[in-house]
């Protein structure tokens, strides 16, 4: 990978010939810059803004195609497409305020413009690096809330406990943990809207920032909870899978993370749809 796809302080797993083509994405650094600016102007002003990405999942699940984690009973959904109204999750997607793609992903911009021709978009990776070099803990210390699966944010908890990783992550807390079914978020989607509202009404009052990582419930859900308490939202994805410690090293910009363990603690009950444990050597353990 040519430096121009750098992002400092991680490490990308360097999968195809266009990433070291510097005509491919080549205001990327100029982008990524842009985007660490705006967001500092919008914290600062106190902006409630939506960030929300679309993978290779998004785009099944909102055509409605049995794959992957977009398939009925896998994570997302218990419910057949044929009985379900997908019409608020691909509206909702449209109505958060900024939309991103893995711009360096070859395939993905296309299915985004399938769905959604001439759409602005910010670079995915940006929110997967700034998470994995952990800028964001940096910039945003003592104002950070997370959004996810409760088994993922207990397992976050608990990691939290431990000095040397607050060490590792560079912050001492996170403000709140706020919670969502690991499985079916998508069955009944009034319910999860309220279910995240309530938490977010008694949310602390100083947290202005909030990474989230909710699968494909996002689409319905997210453009909501400016309304319910104003603050930034940034869709970092498989980033909340790195701060529980269980971040698939092959993701983009992950392979220098280190997964933080506990040694007796029930993985079991986590969900883990992509995850290749055998390609992961940087784990600790507490």
């Amino acid at each position: 990978m040519i430096d121009l796809y750098k992002i400092e302080g991680t490490e990308h797993p360097n999968e195809g010939a266009h990433l070291n083509d510097p005509t491919f994405y080549p205001n990327f650094k100029i982008e990524l810059f842009n985007f660490k600016s705006q967001l500092i102007k919008q914290f600062l002003n106190n902006d409630g803004k939506t960030y929300i990405h679309f993978g290779d999942g998004d785009y099944h699940f909102l055509k409605k195609n049995s794959c992957g984690s977009a398939c009925p009973g896998k994570r997302a959904l218990s419910k057949s497409y044929d009985t379900f109204d997908i019409t608020p999750f691909t509206n909702g997607w449209l109505k958060s305020d900024y939309h991103c793609v893995e711009c360096l992903e070859i395939g993905l911009p296309e299915k985004l413009n399938e769905l959604y021709p001439n759409l602005k978009t910010i670079p995915t990776e940006y929110l997967y690096g700034l998470t994995c070099n952990k800028w964001f803990f940096k910039t945003f210390k003592g104002k950070i809330g997370l959004i996810g699966a409760k088994e993922k944010l207990d397992l976050i908890k608990e990691l939290m406990t431990h000095e040397k990783y607050q060490e590792y992550l560079g912050l001492e807390k996170f403000n709140d943990y706020i919670t969502i079914p690991q499985k079916y978020a998508c069955d009944d989607l009034d319910n999860t809207i309220n279910i995240v509202k309530k938490q977010l009404e008694n949310a602390d009052p100083e947290t202005k920032v909030y990474l989230f990582g909710v699968g494909h419930v996002k689409s319905g859900l997210i453009h909501h909870l400016p309304k319910i308490k104003n603050a930034i939202y940034l869709d970092i994805g498989a980033g909340i899978d790195g701060i529980a410690g269980i971040l698939d090293p092959l993701r983009p910009y992950a392979k220098a993370w280190t997964n933080y363990r506990l040694t007796d603690y029930n993985y079991s009950k986590l969900d883990l749809l992509q995850y290749n444990q055998y390609k992961d050597r940087n784990i600790v353990y507490l």
